[in-house]
């Protein structure tokens, strides 16, 4: 009688195996659910932590007499990881990453609790009460998997060798990485599940922590530059640049583009004769990171890695006496910006306001413009900041608020023949370039309202594709095959009326020389006024003693990759010379 009774208990149950995905899914997919269907970002996350969650069921198709006890171990730890994402996300309204993490090592104790204090709320209470709830329902109805005794092993290998083994395997064989970058690889894709977001967001963080720390130790035992002078004196002043992301000048109507995408700069170009549009500028690089290595440091297309054996310009200007400051809207610490962290960790004091595990994910520029209003109040008499956008980088709809689609289903001004998909980035990416206008307005603004003695500076790293070119089928950027449209980029100069009368010049017969950003350190010292050995005034866009030199692109560590820029066709944007 009780053998009739047990054996129905013992058959395969789809409901049992249901209702035990829907425990384990719910610790990660829950959030990323809301992430995906609000808008936030795209679909990555949500496909990471379905597949992922499903490891726990490992123990529970081998032991599932046990099923209980187990989900609820599991399951205590999921809550905790889960409900510390979640509350992260219900305060900050951004998806928990590493570089969360290097932000709190980085902080006090004193700040941290500044920031419980702050944050902590009766909303926060009723959210963490009903996961809580919802985590207990679903504990509740959790039943043992029986799988026939042979085939619950095959099926746990199975899973286990899609999930983990297959990927690694997979990355060392077909794609000849290391163990270390497949297990790295392996670990972004689990960033999304609990409770890895604090297992691999820490293996991550010590991971690039180290890599950062090299660069700074290498970076601190560079001697100073000889022979620093500053014909500035002593005076007080704030020196502000402002470095954008993918924006390039052909679809801004300052340049001349036809849809009105800058119209706050286009204003106050022509009502400020202080504001100074440079017309023929190009990046040497396509890409962030690279140009960078360039344009704020001593290296070039000639010399790629002289980043790594002179001082930067953040060195320089702390070694000119200025007090110096990082705002960034950039993902603060990741594989591939680890070395912006590094340029950051040059400087005094660092804002990073941008934790996003994903750089496809809605994060606004307007988050830096309460950090430099407080900089910009900062008693220091001679200030130096460097504020970084994420300007236009793809996914560029997630570049804007959604309410903010000026040019949503526009068809006029588009080139030939694009699909609808293409014609939505297109149209993206226009909506993207005017906010974008809006924060650099803002900027310049709130500089002015200070009457500073000083300037402010504004480039795009590098420039974008979108459909330009003829036969308007690339987006985004090759350096393999490069079009006009990826390097050209916007350059403007305000400067103060203080400013002005001490350092009188007129550039207005320089907006239309040729240069490259690559050699934007000897404009800039040249405008600060700073002289030394190894200042090279005619690398200056905006010296007497300029002299226009072959604008190279391409990767200078391939051999015979550079290119001259203006060997390239003409595209069919204006402001693209």
């Amino acid at each position: 009688m009780s053998s009739a009774h047990s054996q129905p208990e013992q058959m395969f149950s789809w409901k049992a195996l249901g209702w035990a995905l829907l425990y384990f899914c719910f610790f990660s997919t829950a959030l990323q659910a809301v992430i995906t269907f609000s808008g936030f970002s795209g679909t990555n996350g949500l496909r990471d932590s379905l597949l992922f969650s499903t490891l726990w069921l490992l123990p529970l198709f081998l032991f599932p007499q046990r099923t209980r006890i187990i989900a609820a171990l599991i399951g205590v730890v999921l809550w905790a990881s889960s409900l510390a994402v979640l509350s992260y996300y219900v305060i900050y309204g951004q998806e928990f990453s590493q570089s969360v993490l290097f932000v709190m090592f980085e902080t006090n104790a004193s700040e941290a609790s500044e920031y419980f204090s702050q944050y902590f709320s009766l909303k926060l209470v009723l959210v963490a009460t009903i996961y809580t709830v919802v985590t207990v329902l679903l504990w509740s109805r959790l039943r043992p998997i029986y799988i026939p005794r042979p085939w619950r092993w095959v099926a746990s290998f199975a899973l286990l060798y899609a999930l983990i083994l297959h990927p690694v395997a997979s990355n060392m064989l077909m794609k000849d990485k290391s163990f270390g970058r497949s297990v790295a690889s392996l670990s972004t894709r689990l960033e999304p599940a609990a409770p890895w977001q604090f297992v691999t967001g820490y293996y991550q963080y010590r991971r690039q922590l180290d890599s950062l720390n090299r660069l700074l130790d290498k970076n601190n035992a560079l001697p100073p530059l000889k022979n620093l002078q500053d014909s500035s004196g002593n005076a007080p002043r704030t020196l502000v640049l402002v470095i954008g992301e993918s924006t390039q000048r052909g679809h801004m109507s300052l340049y001349g583009y036809p849809r009105e995408t800058t119209p706050e700069l286009d204003a106050l170009h022509k009502t400020d004769h202080q504001l100074s549009v440079f017309n023929n500028v190009v990046t040497s690089r396509p890409y962030t990171i690279e140009i960078l290595q360039q344009a704020l440091t001593f290296a070039d297309e000639q010399h790629p890695d002289r980043y790594l054996t002179q001082p930067s310009l953040m060195n320089m200007m702390k070694q000119a006496g200025y007090k110096t400051f990082w705002i960034t809207n950039q993902q603060t610490l990741t594989a591939r910006n680890t070395m912006l962290t590094v340029f950051s960790k040059q400087t005094d004091k660092q804002f990073y306001m941008n934790q996003e595990r994903m750089q496809s994910a809605r994060e606004y520029d307007t988050n830096v413009l309460e950090p430099f209003k407080a900089v910009m109040a900062d008693p220091a008499p001679k200030k130096f900041i460097i504020v970084h956008l994420l300007g236009t980088h793809i996914k560029y709809k997630y570049r804007y608020p959604a309410n903010e689609g000026t040019f949503d289903g526009k068809t006029d001004d588009l080139p030939p023949g694009l699909s609808a998909e293409e014609q939505e980035a297109y149209n993206d990416y226009d909506n993207a370039n005017r906010y974008n206008d809006h924060v650099v307005a803002s900027l310049i603004n709130d500089y002015k309202a200070t009457d500073p003695n000083g300037f402010l500076l504004y480039f795009s790293d590098h420039g974008e594709e979108v459909y330009d070119t003829p036969p308007h089928h690339t987006q985004g950027r090759n350096e393999e095959s490069p079009t006009r449209h990826m390097y050209t980029i916007p350059f403007l100069l305000w400067t103060s009326e203080k400013w002005q009368a001490t350092h009188p010049r007129d550039v207005s017969a320089d907006v239309n020389r040729k240069y490259s950003s690559s050699e934007l350190i000897h404009t800039w010292s040249d405008l600060a006024g700073l002289r030394y050995d190894g200042y090279d005034a005619t690398r200056s866009i905006v010296s007497p003693q300029f002299v226009e030199a072959t604008r190279w692109i391409g990767n200078p560590y391939k051999k015979k990759a550079l290119i001259d820029y203006d060997s390239l066709p003409f595209g069919d944007l204006p402001g693209n010379q």
